[in-house]
């Protein structure tokens, strides 16, 4: 912590080393090609600098790229351009492709390289002053000329990796930014300065990391990519007393270990557990008159139960038994997961366990008392600060109260955890040089929150009787060390709903520090716990569509909105028939795009097909293969639609 405070304290302007150049970060390409070279034209956002990379089209198999390292004038870019189309009139000159906003990465299946390019993007919110953009449209651009390519680069097998390929939605749920690194948080943004460059994109969180290694080590440099992190963004204009503010809800989805629902269950050798989502909540006002900017940030992650379990999803079985493996007897994995958890975020790690205290039928049960036991052997080692702190909190029991008494109890859990945790706050200062990675600089001394981290909380019990009513000491700069973990068996629909109500204390203090209210609580009735509940809503059906295949099982935010039971039965009903009939018979190609989009799988002439293999872990739905739509599905389909009408008769 005190490295982190001398290197806020004697930050300077950090420029990116991938644009050490007299240009400063390109943002806008033209794509010309002839019949032997593609030629990437990138310019700046002033039209100062420009760049020219050269892509060969002669060779079918093989990606030749070369970089011209001299910086251009618009003028002398287009005097170039003319000659290389005077050299090349004799075989059709040059001529213009598309207009393009970064690369996205370059692929190859069997023979051909293919370049993916961001075509349109649309601006989706700013943080400090640096744009975050949404692909608006994407295109996949053949590299080799059609004169040289071979039978192979047009066969069956060829374009069903394509078709693969492009399964993967890039308009939806993925962003970026040219010179903020939005795949970090903000505190980790302003304390970390040794990751930059070609570093950025083997982060967790960069989903084209594979996709742009071939060129990033071919250059030695990220200057023509753009870095694309899968999740959510939102950002809206809120008020509180007649003041403005911006808040920003950021959930970053992790490559490794990433999938779908029964295809990504628990923990791998490695520590990474499937569904691990980071999300960052950002509140910040407009500075005005030069005067400093006021921002904070808050973390908190979602992951999978971090033991070997899985389930098989089942035509006949629309809840498949949990199976838990005793593979790891001492839970080398666990430990390894949470030891990553420390490194990214410091301690304490705080660990809020949703899943099911009774069950007739042992299921969640199982996973309950196992996460017991590991958190208990790992702990064995550990002493004070270091200690996992670990809390079961059965929501499913508490729910079938009134929703106000379940977002009330879990505001106690979340006062607890942030007491522990504290949050990021500082004032940022205009800086006149431009453009690097930070338009802003700290100013002033930094401090965390006072904490009491010696008290340990029972596994039973899970919050401290009238914690959430004590005032809290402000000092003007703060970090935030450790985070809290929730989970329930996805990680989706409850996991959403402690979230927000762990966002929502987070947002009290937050606006507390950033002196727009004199009190950290934000009564559950106030319209800005409405506003907030709309925000992490949509996150949730987001992440929830993404790793489940539906939106997210919002009952507790229906209740609390008023809406109609027999409405929001029906919207249940709905989501689980959707959610089950792409678990079963959908996720298969969807988690072997994913496997083709990350590197996962690497086709190869002469070897096996992706499809025809067994899916890519023991959790598959199918070592059996993709269930056939036959009578199983009618009767299902009709079993659940008869349960549903009796239940509202």
């Amino acid at each position: 912590m005190e490295e982190e405070k001398e290197k806020i304290q004697n930050r300077v302007v950090v420029v990116d080393d991938a644009v050490e150049l007299k240009c400063s970060y390109m943002q806008k390409f033209r794509l010309y090609e002839t019949r032997s070279n593609f030629y990437m034209i990138g310019r700046d956002k002033s039209r100062t600098s420009w760049r020219v990379l050269k892509i060969d089209r002669l060779d079918p198999t093989e990606l030749n790229i070369t970089e011209d390292l001299t910086v251009y004038s618009e003028i002398e870019c287009c005097d170039l351009l003319r000659r290389i189309h005077e050299g090349n009139k004799s075989i059709g000159g040059l001529k213009f492709v598309t207009t393009c906003y970064g690369i996205i990465g370059f692929v190859k299946f069997l023979e051909p390289y293919y370049m993916l390019l961001i075509t349109k993007r649309r601006k989706i919110g700013t943080i400090c002053g640096h744009t975050i953009y949404g692909i608006a449209k994407s295109e996949m651009v053949p590299i080799p000329h059609p004169t040289v390519r071979s039978k192979m680069a047009y066969s069956k097998d060829e374009n069903r990796y394509k078709k693969l390929l492009c399964s993967v939605d890039l308009t939806k749920d993925f962003f970026f930014s040219y010179s903020y690194n939005v795949m970090f948080s903000l505190q980790r943004n302003l304390t970390d300065h040794n990751t930059t460059g070609q570093s950025l994109y083997e982060t967790l969180f960069v989903w084209n990391e594979f996709l742009t290694r071939g060129v990033r080590n071919n250059l030695q440099n990220a200057s023509w990519t753009v870095a694309l992190v899968y999740g959510f963004f939102k950002q809206v204009k809120l008020s509180i007393s007649g003041r403005d503010f911006h808040l920003t809800i950021i959930a970053r989805r992790s490559r490794h270990y990433a999938g779908t629902r029964y295809l990504k269950r628990g923990v791998n050798e490695k520590g990474r557990v499937a569904n691990d989502v980071e999300t960052e909540q950002i509140v910040f006002a407009d500075a005005r008159d030069g005067s400093p900017m006021k921002i904070s940030s808050v973390v908190q992650i979602r992951g999978s139960i971090p033991l070997f379990w899985s389930q098989e999803a089942s035509p006949l079985n629309i809840k498949p038994d949990i199976i838990l493996s005793k593979k790891d007897n001492t839970f080398e994995a666990t430990r390894l997961h949470f030891e990553n958890l420390v490194k990214r975020y410091g301690n304490p790690i705080i660990i809020l366990n949703l899943i099911k205290t009774h069950e007739k039928k042992p299921r969640e049960t199982i996973l309950r008392a196992e996460f017991a036991n590991a958190v208990r052997s790992i702990n064995k080692n550990m002493k004070g600060e270091n200690r996992l702190r670990f809390l079961h909190w059965d929501l499913h029991r508490h729910s079938r109260r009134k929703a106000t008494n379940v977002l009330t109890q879990l505001g106690k859990v979340a006062a607890y955890a942030l007491k522990l945790t504290g949050v990021f706050y500082c004032s940022l200062t205009p800086n006149l040089t431009p453009e690097g990675l930070f338009q802003y600089s700290f100013t002033g001394k930094q401090a965390s929150m006072d904490k009491d981290v010696d008290r340990e909380a029972e596994v039973n019990n899970c919050y401290y009787s009238g914690d959430e009513n004590k005032e809290y000491s402000v000092r003007p700069e703060m970090l935030q060390a450790g985070v809290l973990r929730t989970n329930c068996i996805d990680c989706l629909d409850r996991t959403n709903v402690a979230q927000y109500a762990y966002g929502l204390t987070a947002l009290g203090r937050q606006l507390q520090v950033l002196e727009f209210s004199e009190s950290p609580y934000i009564d559950l009735d106030n319209s800005l716990a409405k506003e907030l509940m709309a925000v992490y809503e949509s996150m949730g059906d987001t992440l929830a569509f993404q790793y489940g295949g539906s939106a997210a099982h919002n009952k507790i935010f229906s209740e609390r909105r008023g809406q109609w039971k027999a409405a929001t039965q029906s919207q249940e009903f709905l989501r689980t028939l959707q959610r089950y009939y792409n678990n079963t018979y959908a996720d298969g190609d969807k988690q072997k795009a994913i496997n083709i989009f990350l590197g996962h799988f690497q086709p190869h002439q002469g070897k096996p097909a992706l499809w025809e293999l067994d899916s890519d872990q023991h959790l598959t739905v199918g070592k059996r293969g993709a269930f056939p739509e036959d009578e199983n599905v009618r009767y299902i389909m009709g079993c659940l639609v008869t349960r549903f009408f009796l239940v509202l008769s």
